[in-house]
């Protein structure tokens, strides 16, 4: 497989959600200047992300909206059904099984695991919550793709270790800190006070 970019893969996510606002106002075709104009990008950057994929569109026709986003889709993975655990069911864990594009996008939240013995056994919506200390069989059972962790940062490392050491392959944390996995795992962390945190120097320092 080809060694794409962090930052190609997550453009492609923001022109798929582009081409899907376009395809919902009955826009046929879209040209790259004018997905470049919509995400902030140069034109000459959309057409090199592309490029890594295969050729689309015609020179001086544009894209189709509807087959470029198929096809974005498709490099994605995203007609695939994936099966995803979520770790830690506490604020944050609440608010992602709620959370409905997951399972549009063919994520499916099909595991609630939690070491709170006062949790272990009530449900959210229709999945009851196992014991983390369980985890190696609830994975395997699910037969989990992805994890999704939201647990408090003087665990996190640990837990993690216990999702790779049961053969998980992609994790998304929550945690407010980087983890170690071993080769052969990606792991994405979400931070919302790193990205507020560059909103403030923003502000800070915009008239400097």
């Amino acid at each position: 497989m080809k060694k794409i970019s962090d930052s190609t893969i997550s453009r492609l996510s923001k022109y798929y959600r582009t081409l899907g606002r376009l395809i919902a106002q009955k826009v046929k075709t879209v040209s790259s200047d004018e997905i470049a104009e919509i995400d902030g990008v140069t034109s000459a950057q959309v057409r090199k992300d592309l490029s890594f994929f295969g050729t689309f569109g015609k020179r001086g026709l544009g894209y189709s909206t509807a087959d470029l986003q198929h096809n974005i889709g498709k490099i994605l993975g995203l007609f695939k059904k994936w099966n995803v655990a979520l770790v830690g069911v506490g604020n944050i864990g609440h608010a992602l099984v709620d959370y409905q594009e997951f399972k549009k996008q063919g994520f499916e939240i099909k595991l609630l695991l939690d070491n709170d013995e006062n949790k272990i056994g009530t449900k959210v919506g229709d999945l009851e919550i196992k014991s983390f200390s369980d985890a190696p069989t609830h994975l395997e059972d699910e037969k989990i793709q992805i994890a999704i962790v939201a647990v408090p940062a003087n665990v996190a490392q640990k837990v993690v270790n216990s999702l790779t050491d049961a053969g998980v392959r992609a994790i998304l944390n929550f945690a407010p800190l980087s983890l170690k996995v071993p080769d052969g795992v990606m792991i994405k962390n979400e931070n919302m006070s790193i990205e507020l945190e560059a909103l403030s120097y923003f502000l800070t320092n915009r008239r400097k």
